[in-house]
């Protein structure tokens, strides 16, 4: 099979290593792909939003299959529009991706299915919103409707910090922020849950912790995330089975009510509340940096998983999970998630070839045989291991070895869990 991965980031470079796992697979394409998925896949320059290009790609190289990494191509309809062409594609329609797309259609779907999540409201004028806000006087969380790349959720402890979050949102987010939500804030542990589905049946895939804030102790500004392990031990057996019932089976029906049958993979973000567990946020594909957690995870061909969700027929897929625990350090650019600065030679990735190690490559360009940074979040440094301790250990020593100008991580991914 050929296959084609759309996406540049850590989430695309540990698909395309998973992928070029199975026996089914001839040859790997990656648009755009980055610096380190150039060495297990062909990268083309295509954008990943150029869905057009894609597809005469796809066309062109008689694409057997084709998976979307991030989730503006989902939302633009790239699925629609290759089945459209009877090309095999995994991942939700426009219609269905719309559950990522707006916040508040959403928050609307799980209010109007019984759906557990934070209280809302929504407004389109700023006015409206502070007015809200301020009679609420209490501490919430304001997002903007669109997609804002991980940025787009700002938790406000205080009034103030609420309403400069209004005209941060309004100011800087451009048409995401058209529409902006305010919510109770939740006081809980997050986790986020992996749902595979044909639309009617699904499976999951272990449990994630990711973490936000740019900061150790979870302070600072949320970033697309700055590290995650799996599975998720505050995700209980007696949990797992609350989620599925109140929130992931509910869900995959309302959609399907809706008329927006969703196939591929669905993310929830989760609050795990003293109420009970409640939805953050969802997500029309997979997580970034969880995916990079949880696929080393994964035993079985994940090709034949891809095919199941294509074929509606996830049943026939039978899961095997190593029983190991995993953690991804995301290592950063310095200044990120505001202003960075980009083509820092990175050194000490050639000695990057401890057991149970990976790499994934986030923001990396490949110029005459060096690798140099080109994003916010630069490197997913992924070790696994029978116990989670010493996964963190590998993974923080070879973190320790890599070196580039300013470079920034967490010294706290998984400790948390430890505690525990």
């Amino acid at each position: 099979m050929k296959i084609l991965v759309i996406g540049n980031g850590g989430r695309e470079h540990a698909l395309v290593w998973k992928i070029a796992q199975s026996e089914k697979v001839t040859h790997i394409y990656c648009a755009a792909g980055n610096g380190g998925i150039q060495s297990i896949a062909e990268c083309i320059p295509i954008k990943s939003t150029d869905i057009k290009a894609l597809l005469q790609f796809a066309i062109q190289n008689k694409i057997d299959l084709t998976i979307v990494g991030p989730e503006q191509p989902l939302t633009l309809g790239i699925v629609d529009l290759f089945q459209q062409h009877e090309l095999n594609i995994f991942g939700p329609s426009a219609k269905a991706a719309e559950i990522e797309g707006s916040k508040v259609f959403a928050k609307n779907l799980m209010k109007k299915y019984g759906i557990p999540t934070a209280s809302f409201e929504s407004f389109t004028a700023v006015a409206d919103a502070k007015a809200y806000i301020t009679d609420l006087n209490q501490p919430c969380v304001v997002k903007a409707d669109g997609l804002a790349a991980g940025k787009g959720a700002i938790v406000c402890p205080t009034l103030q910090e609420a309403l400069t979050a209004v005209d941060t949102i309004k100011n800087e987010l451009g048409a995401a922020g058209n529409s902006i939500v305010v919510e109770e804030m939740m006081e809980g542990e997050e986790a986020s849950i992996f749902a595979v589905t044909d639309g009617t049946n699904y499976i999951l895939l272990p449990a994630a912790q990711d973490h936000k804030r740019i900061f150790d102790g979870d302070r600072g500004k949320n970033t697309g995330g700055m590290g995650a392990y799996a599975p998720a031990p505050v995700m209980t057996s007696a949990l797992l089975d609350r989620v599925k019932e109140e929130i992931i089976e509910p869900t995959i029906l309302a959609m399907a009510n809706e008329g927006r049958l969703y196939k591929g993979v669905l993310y929830c973000g989760l609050m795990l509340t003293p109420g009970g567990p409640k939805v953050v946020e969802f997500n029309c594909r997979f997580g970034d940096p969880e995916c990079q957690a949880v696929l080393p995870l994964i035993k079985s061909d994940i090709v034949d998983m891809f095919l199941s969700v294509v074929n509606q027929n996830i049943n026939s897929y039978k899961l095997e999970v190593h029983q190991q625990s995993s953690v991804c350090v995301v290592m950063a650019s310095g200044g990120y998630p505001d202003l960075y600065e980009k083509n820092k030679e990175i050194s000490g990735l050639d000695r990057m070839t401890g057991e149970n190690t990976l790499i994934f490559h986030a923001g990396t360009d490949l110029i005459n045989g060096k690798v140099y940074s080109s994003g916010g979040r630069v490197l997913g440094v992924t070790s696994y291991s029978e116990h989670l301790s010493d996964a963190i250990k590998k993974a923080y020593r070879a973190a320790e070895q890599i070196h580039f100008d300013k470079a920034y991580f967490r010294k706290d991914i998984g400790y948390r869990a430890l505690r525990n």
